[in-house]
């Protein structure tokens, strides 16, 4: 499943606008038009409380929203999350979110100053305890070949219509057994296109456990942390991991790789699940 478009005449993939700076090559300059990524403000509030805002690629904005909420721990499922509105107005997107009472005294602890960065979902906390949050354990997961990782990996280089437009924004995706992908989000935050996809997962009812998640980004403390609060079994990152995202991985009982590229990988944390393999057939 690919992105939603934008039902735009120019075809582009929503999150995209046209402009045109001026090129130089050698001693010869001209203004050329360009795709460029599109970044504005996202705010999300719960319970009529502003919570945070995160910079964010206008588009799978509800996804986004679901995939935040599990993926930060403020609900345990989405059936305890609605969203009541998405405002779009000149100065960026707001959501409204609700989520049951106790949930509202729960997220009292861990308050956000109301100022992001492109995806850093921690970026503003409050206090070390709120990022430094104990993971969730995963359990199950099933055995990936390796060679269904790097068919993966080969079919999400053709599944980023926004980045082949703009060059500026990462991609997370959710791929089966044998390394067909399933859903592709991207966003011009790594934490972002993440939680997009996570929220995409909750609205096709998608298991999990079923499959495996592999990102265009390093694995930082916080993607591991997303991926094992939403119940991801592995999390295969194109780029290294952090020793802290390590460790969390280890704690969470998760598959962490790193430098997964067409011809291997390195299994970081938890490698059971992972087993060498000849290259799988990818999607036509």
């Amino acid at each position: 499943m690919e992105a939603r478009q934008d039902p735009r005449t120019d075809g582009a993939p929503q999150g995209a606008v046209r402009r045109e700076p001026l090129r130089l090559r050698g001693d010869a300059a001209a203004r050329e038009a360009d795709w460029i990524a599109e970044e504005i403000p996202v705010a999300f509030a719960f319970n009529g409380e502003p919570f945070a805002v995160m910079m964010a690629t206008p588009a799978d904005i509800a996804d986004f929203a679901v995939g935040f909420a599990l993926s930060e721990g403020i609900v345990e499922t989405a059936n305890e999350l609605q969203i009541e509105a998405i405002d779009t107005t000149v100065d960026g997107i707001a959501v409204s979110l609700r989520v049951p009472a106790a949930r509202m005294a729960a997220m009292s602890e861990r308050k956000r100053n109301i100022e992001g960065r492109s995806g850093c979902g921690i970026c503003g906390a409050a206090s070390i305890d709120a990022v430094l949050r104990p993971p969730r354990r995963v359990s199950g997961g099933i055995a990936i070949a390796s060679g269904s990782l790097a068919a993966a990996l080969i079919e999400l280089e053709r599944r980023q219509p926004l980045n082949a437009l703009t060059g500026a924004t990462h991609a997370a995706a959710w791929a089966d057994a044998e390394g067909r992908l399933l859903l592709v989000r991207e966003d011009v935050g790594r934490h972002n296109a993440l939680d997009k996809l996570i929220g995409a997962m909750q609205a096709a009812d998608i298991d999990a456990g079923s499959g495996f998640c592999v990102v265009t980004s390093r694995a930082s403390y916080e993607m591991a942390m997303k991926a094992a609060q939403s119940g991801m079994p592995m999390l295969a990152a194109i780029s290294a991991p952090t020793a802290l995202a390590i460790a969390l991985a280890d704690s969470a009982g998760m598959t962490l790789v790193g430098f997964a590229r067409g011809d291997g990988c390195v299994a970081y944390a938890h490698p059971h699940r992972l087993h060498a393999s000849p290259l799988a057939e990818s999607s036509p």
